[in-house]
């Protein structure tokens, strides 16, 4: 990435933030990856709104997972990014797609949580947010 990249906002980054935005999406890719391997179709990555964002959005028959991604070095600091407020934001965001796709508003809803740590297989927990 040069010098002056910038994030999905348009932002400058600063080294750090780059490749923290790095690692944010490459965990989600990976988090997509096995979803889909596990028959699910991605609806939505890094849907944003005014009151929160989603990182994922996936689908397997009638359910659709609301899906956020915490990529760090142990589970207890994933555990620790895990906030009332977060929650909160993304299930105010799920809320927003909803009734922007109302195709899918009689399919049941999820919230899911998944730990990308290293060197482990992602930590997916359904309904956990």
């Amino acid at each position: 990435m040069s010098s002056n990249a910038n994030d999905d906002r348009g932002r400058p980054l600063s080294e750090m933030r780059r490749r923290r935005y790095r690692r944010g999406l490459n965990a989600e890719m990976i988090v997509a990856g096995v979803y889909m391997a596990f028959g699910h179709r991605i609806l939505g990555r890094r849907f944003k709104t005014p009151v929160g964002e989603i990182d994922l959005i996936a689908i397997k028959a009638r359910r659709i997972a609301f899906i956020e991604v915490k990529r760090r070095a142990s589970a207890e600091e994933a555990e620790d990014a895990i906030t009332l407020t977060m929650r909160r934001r993304v299930r105010r965001a799920a809320d927003l797609w909803l009734a922007r796709n109302p195709q899918y508003q009689g399919h049941d809803v999820g919230f899911d949580l998944v730990f990308v740590l290293p060197w482990r297989f992602p930590i997916v927990m359904r309904d956990a947010l």
